[in-house]
């Protein structure tokens, strides 16, 4: 499971112009399921996230996590973090999670982001095409893959 954390002040994302998800000071997450994943990953991911301290504190150290900010997420499905650029230019996505596992997967990640605490978590829809925008805080962007995490 991969997903890439985004600092932000605000974000947004449109499908057809129409706004359908939205945050204030939190995370932008992309979120992609990979050939492999567990409910076990998905856990993991949402603790990870939630704890993960990159907001600043009083004395301007990054010490803080999104709970201790209450702190909002806007979450994305982004399949295309599963890309394979081994080989050749054109990115294979054979490591993908098939579509219908990887939506709930998606949803499940959200849902245990709200179990943890995080007061808004808003999503883009899942496999449409969508226009996102934030305003990154920082910048400050951490990659998570579960995958590295498992093998050590």
């Amino acid at each position: 499971m991969r997903a890439v954390l985004q600092r932000v002040s605000s974000a947004f994302v449109e499908i057809d112009g129409k706004k359908v998800g939205s945050c204030n000071e939190g995370f932008m997450i992309l979120f992609c399921a990979v050939e492999g994943d567990t409910k076990e990953d998905i856990d993991l991911l949402a603790r990870k996230t939630v704890n993960l301290r990159v907001f600043r504190d009083s004395e301007d150290k990054m010490n803080l996590s999104i709970l201790d900010i209450a702190g909002e997420v806007l979450c994305i499905s982004q399949f295309t973090l599963a890309a394979d650029v081994k080989k050749g230019n054109r990115p294979s996505f054979i490591n993908a999670m098939e579509p219908k596992k990887a939506s709930e997967f998606y949803d499940e990640y959200c849902e245990k982001l709200k179990e943890y605490g995080v007061k808004s978590v808003q999503k883009g829809i899942f496999g449409a095409d969508m226009k996102v925008s934030l305003v990154n805080n920082g910048p400050v962007t951490v990659i998570f893959d579960t995958d590295i995490w498992n093998k050590r």
